[in-house]
């Protein structure tokens, strides 16, 4: 194959097209928005810059083999800047936990809420290195083709107790609940439930600790251009502001795409970083599509968020990079987003403050801040987000008062939100899912959406719905199976 056509320019839909570029294989990249990034879309309003998300990197190793393909220089690019701590963690009675890697500080934060846990964390440490190698070194970018593929798999997930909630698994290890909270809440960053989500993800904790936590200098925008500045070198090209409305098949290939612009393209191969039940909507006349639509749609999807952006006067040098704010209902809170379909009155937030690291996403003497707060998607619970969005950032702007900021609410000279309305509307997200498939162990490897169609032979996945799930190395990851199938099958 000698062609390619990608539609959606996400980190999946930009990873696949480096490593087929790189490949010799011309590549285009068709984009519905008026800037590349999907997930990791930017607004620029005021002098401040705000990320959609996501704003959390880690493994960049995985990044810079994206330039190393064609003997570039990641850094050539990016600047990636590293942060300290990874996490601030707070709760509503004052206490504070910092996350980061500096292994004597983090064994004395552990030891200030039980000193028993010292210990227990050790073997958390060995158990999320053991899954880290597991899940993200042997099977992270393995394509689970056929269900053999997870028959081969299963004793190596046996062995690591799989079928574990991650917070069972760190429960085993470790005494105190805040400290449980600590080491589960990961999961949350990429659309799963703590209580729920298989403790094979409980190798994201190893996944820091090895590779850092890590911000690109200008935001998460600026890693999205700089990719994009490597693709267009390497000859790709990229269509911007034209949303793909329907792929073209004969029997069983898929032949090119049609666009709302009236434009026709045709390539050798199609790959897919769009939403799952969005993009087998486009083949219009295939009865196997259409059923493929209605199994997915299904399928248990992560929830949303709501995300409120702020501008606000004033910088905070006590403010972390990256800080949690845990609801005092930690599980009930879950159950009432995964389960119950309740938008809760009391949402832990995760509160984005990229100026802490880098000054020039504001205007001197101002910051940029974000407060993402999870919520039920659209199946679940489907309010009048237009109106009650108002109302919920209230409630985020009393949360960030009590715990951060006293006068937040005066220092506010940019405000806007996002529901999950706007992510169904722009980036064409089934139910308004956040994060593709909701990362149950039921929904993982073979059970996820393959990276190549069964049907269609030059069909092909790429991104958070397909192995091995979201977050930045997960999409990368994907994209680098997915181009295992493609260059092999070539």
């Amino acid at each position: 194959m000698n062609t390619a056509l990608i539609i959606g320019a996400g980190f999946g839909g930009l990873a696949l097209a480096l490593r087929l570029q790189s490949a010799g294989i011309a590549t285009t990249i068709v984009e519905a928005r008026d800037r590349p990034g999907g997930r990791a879309y930017v607004w620029r309003k005021d002098g401040f810059v705000f990320d959609a998300g996501p704003t959390v990197i880690t493994d960049p190793d995985c990044l810079r083999e994206l330039w190393d393909l064609s003997g570039s220089t990641m850094a050539d690019d990016v600047d990636l800047i590293a942060v300290s701590p990874f996490y601030r963690l707070k709760w509503s009675d004052g206490a504070s936990f910092d996350y980061g890697n500096d292994d004597p500080a983090l064994l004395a934060e552990i030891a200030a809420f039980d000193r028993r846990d010292v210990e227990g964390y050790a073997r958390f440490l060995r158990y999320s290195e053991a899954v880290y190698q597991t899940g993200y070194v042997e099977l992270g970018a393995k394509p689970f083709l056929s269900f053999l593929d997870m028959v081969r798999a299963a004793p190596a997930l046996v062995r690591r107790k799989a079928w574990q909630s991650v917070y069972r698994s760190v429960s085993t290890h470790i005494r105190d609940e805040r400290l449980r909270q600590a080491f589960s809440f990961h999961t949350l960053l990429v659309g799963g439930d703590p209580m729920r989500t298989s403790s094979i993800y409980a190798l994201i904790h190893s996944l820091e600790k090895r590779g850092g936590v890590w911000f690109a200098r200008g935001g998460t925008n600026a890693l999205v251009d700089g990719m994009v500045r490597l693709f267009e070198r390497l000859g790709g090209k990229l269509i911007l502001a034209d949303p793909v409305e329907q792929i073209l098949f004969e029997a069983r290939k898929v032949t090119g795409l049609r666009t709302r612009s009236g434009r026709t393209l045709h390539a050798d191969m199609i790959a897919s970083n769009g939403d799952l039940v969005h993009s087998y909507g486009l083949i219009a006349g295939s009865r196997y599509a259409a059923r493929q639509t209605r199994v997915l749609a299904r399928r248990r999807f992560s929830p949303s968020l709501f995300v409120l952006h702020l501008g606000l006067r004033g910088t905070f040098p006590d403010l972390a990079h990256h800080t949690i704010l845990f609801s005092d209902r930690f599980k009930p809170l879950l159950n009432d987003i995964y389960r119950d379909g309740r938008i809760p009155p009391d949402p832990s937030l995760y509160i984005h403050h990229p100026s802490a690291t880098d000054p020039s996403l504001a205007p001197p003497g101002h910051s940029t801040l974000y407060a993402l707060a999870p919520v039920p998607h659209l199946g679940h619970a489907d309010p009048d987000w237009h109106s009650f969005g108002d109302r919920y950032r209230e409630i985020v702007l009393d949360r960030i008062r009590d715990q951060l900021i006293p006068d937040v609410r005066e220092r506010i000279t940019t405000m806007f939100h996002y529901t999950p309305v706007d992510f169904s509307a722009d980036l064409g997200a089934h139910l308004g899912n956040a994060f593709s498939l909701e990362p149950l162990l039921t929904q993982s490897a073979w059970f996820r959406a393959h990276n190549r169609d069964d049907h269609f032979e030059n069909l092909y996945l790429v991104g958070a719905g397909t192995h091995p799930g979201a977050g930045i190395p997960g999409v990368v990851a994907s994209a680098k199976a997915t181009a295992s199938l493609i260059l092999g099958d070539g």
